[in-house]
């Protein structure tokens, strides 16, 4: 696989599987890796991924999952092409689509009521949350610059089928606007994860999953936490990378 200037390419530990970052630019985190393990997707599920980015929730999603397809848009032409030529180094085509689109109009271009799964890892700041990147893609991935989260929200009520579900990591700041903004949109809270750096400090991610049409209950599972020590992942953390 060819590459262009400051790009690499990383092992993803599940299937011999592989993707391509650019340095430069916005690389995955950890918290698309955790959004991967906590999605779930049955045999025969069509799945859509909102800002796709690298593409590495469908990349890995494949390799978890039965789901049947995968359709990911990202707004940004070069994030695009990036995660296309990823998905042809690991001969996944037959099963990804990476497109070049709106999350604004997602339903519009994908379709209405017709998905099982979806899936996003959104902006996490609003115009009132910190300072813009420079860098413009990663001001994109980090800020609501192009898409809000009632964007996502709506949109993904809109694709998915009566039953279907959201998979969604954001920052449990905002986990209040998230709740409202599901309700508002008919997707019930239905299970929710925090997860934390350490055992000792409060939770700076929250995993949720929604159901579209879903009676108001919701689930909190046991805590997730990312280090035991200095720079030393837990063994649920290994288990989740698959190292």
């Amino acid at each position: 696989m060819e590459l262009k200037p400051d790009e690499r390419i990383d092992n993803l530990d599940r299937c011999g599987y592989r993707i391509i970052q650019n340095t430069k630019k916005f690389c995955f985190g950890i918290d698309a890796v955790l959004l991967s393990d906590f999605a779930k997707a049955s045999k025969g599920d069509k799945v859509v991924d909102l800002g796709t980015g690298t593409g590495i929730l469908p990349i890995l999603m494949e390799a978890k999952t039965e789901a049947e397809s995968f359709v990911a848009i990202d707004i940004q032409p070069e994030s695009v092409e990036m995660a296309n030529r990823s998905v042809l180094m690991n001969n996944q085509q037959h099963k990804i689509r990476i497109v070049e689109g709106d999350i604004k109009t997602a339903s519009t271009d994908l379709g209405v009521g017709i998905y099982d799964v979806v899936t996003s890892n959104p902006p996490y700041m609003n115009n009132c949350h910190g300072l813009v990147n420079p860098n413009e893609a990663k001001a994109i991935a980090r800020h609501e610059l192009k898409c809000s989260l009632e964007d996502v929200v709506r949109e993904s009520s809109k694709l998915l089928k009566v039953g279907g579900k959201l998979y969604m990591v954001h920052r449990p700041f905002r986990l209040i606007e998230i709740i409202n903004m599901c309700v508002k949109y008919k997707l019930e809270p239905k299970r929710m994860r925090f997860v934390h750096p350490y055992v000792d400090k409060e939770p700076n991610m929250v995993l949720i999953e929604a159901v579209k049409g879903g009676k108001s209950m919701v689930k909190i599972e046991k805590p997730l936490v990312v280090y035991k020590d200095v720079n030393v992942y837990t063994d649920e953390i290994h288990d989740i990378y698959g190292f």
